[in-house]
């Protein structure tokens, strides 16, 4: 885009609700990719820029996108905590069950597009190839916890091992996950690469080693291709 991309995200932490037009049917839109790869920030703005579009819109995260969510949030995250893989999971999916039945599924109902800053895939990712549990046993509790809602479009910001642990130990948000073995988290960059690959439809790629106004215009320019045929459909005879 000439002259780059607006830059105004909404404050971290804001789980709010902006009023605007709704959508036929609500969008989901998810956040994924490695670690120090900017989704939050990322999500954040895409956020801010739909609510200037006049978009009704729910931004929110897991863990911690409810009371329940911060909780567990600070179980997973504290470097005290050393859980076995099957806990880390249940936490997670407490968390989601709760999410999704009190935020997520209600907003859409409303006709709001979510953006949501991790959701099931980062189980698969995380826990299934980063941490070697079955894929097929989590995309069935997955399912259980969400009713089977997935996302409308997941926006995997892919960005290499080194250079994202690098950016995230350059601040002073490291967590529980930070601190595993590069190998682990080798493994989940892989693990996200091959699901997109299994849902092309689903997923679209932004590299996160870009500049944030390249990634951002990539997320801008896929998000509104996506609503744009939407709304397109809605108004077809």
């Amino acid at each position: 885009m000439a002259g780059g991309v607006s830059w105004e995200p909404w404050p971290a932490g804001r789980l709010l609700v902006a009023e605007g037009r709704r959508l036929p049917r609500g969008f989901f839109i998810t956040f994924e990719g490695p670690e120090g790869g900017g989704k939050s920030i990322q999500s954040r703005s895409l956020a801010a820029f739909l609510e200037s579009q006049d978009f009704a819109v729910l931004w929110t995260r897991e863990p911690g996108g409810t009371d329940l969510g911060r909780e567990v949030r600070r179980l997973l995250f504290d470097f005290s905590s050393v859980l076995d893989p099957w806990a880390e999971v249940f936490l997670f999916l407490a968390d989601r069950a709760q999410h999704v039945a009190t935020k997520i599924r209600p907003a859409l109902e409303q006709g709001f597009i979510v953006i949501c800053d991790r959701f099931t895939d980062s189980t698969l990712a995380y826990q299934g190839y980063g941490r070697g549990l079955p894929l097929e046993r989590l995309q069935a509790l997955n399912a259980l916890a969400t009713g089977h809602l997935k996302p409308d479009l997941t926006l995997l910001l892919d960005v290499d091992v080194e250079t994202g642990l690098r950016r995230r130990r350059s601040t002073e948000e490291l967590n529980n996950f930070d601190r595993r073995s590069l190998e682990f988290h080798r493994r989940v960059r892989q693990g996200y690469l091959h699901l997109a690959t299994q849902e092309p439809e689903r997923w679209v790629l932004c590299r996160a080693d870009a500049s944030v106004d390249e990634v951002q215009q990539c997320i801008r320019e896929a998000v509104m291709h996506r609503l744009q045929s939407l709304l397109q459909s809605a108004t077809s005879p």
